[in-house]
Parts: structure tokens; sequence; C-alpha cells
């Protein structure tokens, strides 16, 4: 069942203010999460391309393509083994996505989608959600492509939440919550969009 506007807003309040959305498991409600030690992908020079993806960057493996399989992108980011993307969180991803906050950042090769990025666009903030591929590099290659895009679409904070081995190769580092928040009201007052 679709959310309503009201509920929107206040979703999208409670990203403003840094928390996420998860569930535990299928069929347990979708609840807030916060987390003290904040994982960012840099917009700047510190952001790292793996050499081994240089060859399909430069050799155009990929179309990048955005919003065009949103929903399958969801479903693509939900398809593991244990996964914290319920079917009440993709039915709010998918309203998030109708109101014009959630997006898919997706890479194509033909008619097939290889990978993809979720993830949710506040003013300047780009809160990363779940990535996936389904064709190998699909998903890096998404990566270095999205932050192409958001710096120059002005886009100030790339929000991953928590830090993993693949983001680390990217260059992704970890702050605090102080500066985190620092950091998301700069995103905040920024008038940006992602399309």
């Amino acid at each position: 069942m679709p959310i309503d506007r009201l509920s929107i807003h206040k979703i999208i309040d409670g990203y403003a203010q840094g928390h996420f959305l998860m569930a535990e498991h299928e069929g347990e409600p979708v609840e807030w999460y916060y987390t003290h030690c904040r994982t960012l992908i840099p917009l700047d020079q510190r952001f790292h391309c793996p050499k081994s993806l240089r060859r399909a960057i430069n050799q155009n493996w990929f179309e990048v393509k955005i919003n065009t399989a949103f929903d399958r992108v969801v479903e693509g980011c939900a398809d593991r083994s244990t996964t914290w993307i319920s079917t009440e969180l993709k039915q709010i991803y998918h309203d998030l996505n109708q109101a014009g906050f959630a997006y898919s950042f997706e890479t194509w090769q033909g008619e097939q989608l290889a990978g993809g990025i979720l993830g949710i666009a506040i003013a300047g903030a780009f809160i990363g959600e779940s990535m996936f591929y389904r064709i190998p590099e699909g998903s890096k290659v998404a990566m270095v492509k999205l932050v192409e895009h958001l710096r120059s679409r002005g886009f100030v904070l790339f929000d991953a939440q928590m830090m993993n081995p693949h983001l680390e190769r990217f260059g992704a580092y970890e702050i605090d919550d102080e500066q985190y928040q620092q950091l998301l009201q700069v995103a905040l007052r920024q008038n940006c969009s992602l399309l």
C-alpha cells in the first residue's frame, strides 16, 4: 500500500537528520537506525578509481542511465541471502522514487541491466542505500560514474552509511557524528538536482 505525502515528508525529514531505514528481517517492521561513525565517498580528489576499472570505463563497456529500471535495481539490491530490504521497504523506496527523492543509477550492456546503485537525494546530499551487479564491474563502474555525476550537479555529500572493503577501494573514509552533522547541514543548504 503506497505511503501518503505526509509520511514521505516525515521519512525525508528523518534522512535529513542523518537517520536511515532498515528492516532486520522480512516481515519485521522497518525501523530508523543511526550510526555515530559515518562512511563517506569523497567527491573531491580523494576519490580513487581502481586501476582494474579503467579499461571498462575507457572502452565504454557500460551505458549509464538514471531511473529507467528503479524497481529492478531495488530488487537487485535486495536479492541476497540476508537482506535488510524487506517488502515494506521496497514499497517505501518505490514511493520515494515517485515523489522525486529516491533514484537508481544504473549500468547497462545493451538490454541487460549490469548493475546499479540505489540512493536518496536531498538537496546537496546523496545517501547511498545499496548497490548490486549482474555483470562483473557493473556496480563499480556505476560508482565511478555516479561520483562524476554528483560532482557535475554540485552535490557536496555522498553518504555511504557504513564502511566495507568494497567502498574502501574508492577512497571511502569514516568521520565522527559531529563532523557528519556539520557536512550534512552544508549539503542541505545546497540547491541540487540529480536529474
